[in-house]
């Protein structure tokens, strides 16, 4: 795709691409594939601790979006940005996605260990590092895990995803300061988990 072409493509606000795709216009939604699917990708991958698994949560997500925009089931956009929903619905489908890929990579491992020359199947350096990227994030994750569920989705939405505040509680349906004190109790939680320089990536 040209620069121009792309450009053209990201020229208009998330509400009035948002308000398109409530119309079942279907490149409306390549134009937000192209604007959120990076964040969606990375929201997936902090919440699955699998590349493979988030690259199908963002398949899920943006098939979910398109079938409730072809059902007519679009609200208005009221934030500057759809990042935030999309969040929101990114989350919703990890927990399907990710059940189904456990089921899916358990057997392909059993199918996979040994090749037909009974060796263990050579794997590249991508592969190790993506490997060693999953180890790491599953290893953060399970530390997450023992904080409220609440408390981890304002983490996922304002630290890793970076969204403001503001956007993260219009786009959970709660108070902005409901969402000020649940990443507050989240922080003072995690900080007494791990030491505190692992924390940085939660400041």
């Amino acid at each position: 795709m040209g620069t121009e072409v792309r450009q053209a493509q990201l020229a208009g606000s998330d509400r009035e691409v948002w308000d398109r795709l409530g119309t079942g216009d279907e490149s409306a939604l390549t134009e937000l594939f192209h604007r959120h699917s990076d964040a969606v990708y990375n929201f997936a991958f902090r919440r699955t601790s699998s590349w493979s698994a988030a690259e199908d949560v963002v398949q899920a997500t943006f098939l979910a979006l398109w079938r409730r925009a072809r059902d007519r089931r679009i609200d208005a956009l009221t934030l500057e940005s759809a990042r935030p929903l999309l969040l929101v619905m990114a989350g919703h489908e990890c927990g399907n996605v990710l059940r189904a890929f456990r089921r899916q990579t358990a057997l392909r491992d059993r199918i996979e260990l040994i090749d037909q020359t009974g060796h263990v199947p050579d794997h590249s350096a991508g592969a190790a590092a993506r490997v060693d990227d999953e180890r790491a994030m599953s290893d953060l994750r399970r530390i997450l895990e023992r904080i409220p569920a609440k408390q981890r989705e304002v983490v996922e939405l304002v630290v890793w995803s970076e969204c403001s505040m503001a956007d993260a509680a219009r786009a959970l349906g709660i108070p902005e300061g409901t969402v000020k004190s649940r990443l507050a109790r989240a922080r003072t939680t995690l900080v007494g988990l791990i030491d505190l320089g692992d924390t940085e990536g939660l400041a």
